[in-house]
C-alpha cells in the first residue's frame, strides 16, 4: 500500500460534475482530492455534445437548477472562454404542425413565467435564424440562453484550475466509515485518501458507489448515440431540435427513442443526435439507431444527404427514475454527498450542483433548496 493521503474532500469521478465540485470546493478553500478509475471525461462527459440548456426543461427544480448552472457557466466564460469553446449560440426549438407550434408555444409560456427567454418565431422568421432548415416549417420558440462547451476541454480546464490533486488510474473499492457510520474517506486499488467528506460524482456508476457506502441510489445507464459530420463551414448556427425530443427526454420508457438533434460546433463537424434506450452498458453499434439519427437530421436540414457522417460514437446517461439528479449531503451516511444522475443534462447542471455542495460543505445556505434533489427520496421504493 501507497503512504497515506489526506484532504478535506475526495471527489470521485473526474467527469464533468467531479471536475465542477472540485472548482467549486477548491474555490471555498478546501483541500480537493479528485480520484477516478479511468482518465478525465473518461465517461459520460467525453461522449456528451456539451448542451448547456433550458430549453428542454419544464418549470420545476431542474429548470430552477439549469438556470442558476448557465449563469455560472457565464461566469466561467469569461474566465475560459475560447479555451473550453464557450459558445452562447441559443437554441431553436421546431414545429412540424401548426398543432405542434401551439403545444410548444403553451409549453414556453410557462417556462417564461420561471424565467427562461423563449421567443415565438413564426412563418419566415424561422429562415433568418436558420436558413437551411426543411422549408414549409410552420415556426418555432427560440432560447437564446441555451449554450455549449466542448465538455472534454471544459472537464479539463475546470480540474487544472481547481488546484485538486488528481489521481487517475484509481479504483475506489470501498467507502471508509468510522464507528458511528460517518464517512472517513476511501480505499482504492493503491491505497487509503482519509477525508470527512466524499463526494459521489461518479455519473452512470453512482449507484455502485452509493452501494459501497451502504445505500441505495437507483442510478441506472440510458445509452445514446451521436453522429459527427466532417468539418463544414458553419451552416448550423444554434442548436436546433424538434419538439418531440423534450417529450423524449421526459420519457420513463426503456424502449429506443429517437428525435432530431442538431448542431454545429466551432471546430466545424456538426453534431446529430439523439438517441434513448435502456440496454445496460451494452457498447454495441448499433446501425438502426445511427439510420435513424440521420433520417431525422435530414429532414430537418436537407443539406446533410449530401454530407459525410465522419464517425459515430455511444455515451451512458445516468439517470434516475424520477429524472432529478441527487445533490447534496446524504442523511444515512454522515460525510457522503451525491452529484449524480443528471441524466442528459450533466455537462449544463455541473456548475450549479457543484456551486451548491460547495456551500453544503461549508455550512452555507445553499442558493436552491435542495430537497427535491435529495439522494434518499427511493429509499421507500426498496421497501
Amino acid at each position: 500500500m501507497s503512504k497515506r493521503l489526506t484532504c478535506n474532500v475526495v471527489v470521485v469521478g473526474a467527469g464533468m460534475v467531479g471536475a465542477a465540485c472540485a472548482l467549486y470546493a477548491g474555490r471555498a478553500g478546501l483541500d480537493v482530492i479528485l480520484v477516478d478509475r479511468g482518465p478525465v471525461a473518461g465517461g459520460t462527459t467525453g461522449a456528451g455534445e456539451g448542451n448547456l440548456l433550458v430549453s428542454d426543461k419544464e418549470p420545476g427544480p431542474e429548470l430552477d437548477l439549469a438556470l442558476l448552472s448557465g449563469r455560472l457557466w457565464g461566469e466561467l466564460a469569461q474566465e475560459f472562454g475560447e479555451a473550453v469553446e464557450y459558445e452562447s449560440k441559443g437554441g431553436v426549438v421546431v414545429a412540424s404542425s401548426p398543432d405542434g407550434l401551439a403545444a410548444l408555444e403553451r409549453f414556453a409560456q410557462g417556462q417564461r413565467a420561471a424565467g427562461v427567454v423563449a421567443e415565438p418565431v413564426a412563418g419566415d422568421g424561422l429562415y433568418d435564424l436558420e436558413p437551411h432548415l426543411a422549408p414549409g416549417l410552420p415556426g418555432a420558440v427560440h432560447y437564446p440562453q441555451d449554450a455549449q462547451v466542448m465538455p472534454a476541454l471544459a472537464a479539463a480546464h475546470l480540474l487544472r484550475a481547481s488546484g485538486a490533486r488528481l489521481l487517475t488510474g484509481h479504483t475506489v473499492t470501498d467507502v471508509l466509515r468510522a464507528p458511528d457510520g460517518a464517512v472517513r474517506g476511501v480505499r482504492t486499488d493503491k491505497g487509503d485518501i482519509h477525508a470527512p467528506a466524499v463526494i459521489n460524482a461518479a455519473g452512470t456508476w453512482g449507484g455502485e458507489l452509493a452501494a459501497l457506502a451502504g445505500v441505495r441510489l437507483p442510478v441506472l445507464p440510458r445509452r445514446g448515440f451521436v453522429l459527427v459530420t466532417e468539418p463544414l463551414p458553419r451552416r448550423v448556427r444554434h442548436k436546433v431540435y424538434a419538439a418531440d425530443y423534450v417529450a423524449d427526454v421526459a420519457s420513463d420508457s426503456a424502449a429506443l427513442q429517437t428525435s432530431p438533434v442538431v448542431e454545429g460546433t466551432a471546430a466545424g463537424p456538426i453534431l446529430i443526435g439523439a438517441s434513448r434506450e435502456r440496454v445496460g452498458f451494452d457498447r454495441t453499434f448499433s446501425l438502426p439507431v445511427v439510420r435513424a439519427l440521420a433520417a431525422g437530421a435530414t429532414r430537418l436540414f436537407p443539406f446533410l444527404e449530401r454530407v459525410r457522417a465522419m464517425r459515430s460514437y455511444l455515451g451512458f446517461r445516468p439517470y434516475l427514475p424520477d429524472h432529478l439528479p441527487a445533490v447534496g449531503t446524504d442523511p444515512r451516511v454522515p460525510g457522503l454527498y451525491h452529484a449524480c444522475g443528471h441524466e442528459g443534462a450533466g455537462i449544463g447542471l455541473a456548475t450549479g450542483t457543484a456551486h451548491l455542495i460547495a456551500q453544503t460543505l461549508t455550512a452555507k445556505t445553499p442558493d436552491l433548496d435542495l430537497t427535491p434533489f435529495r439522494p434518499d427520496r427511493f429509499a421507500a421504493e426498496a421497501m
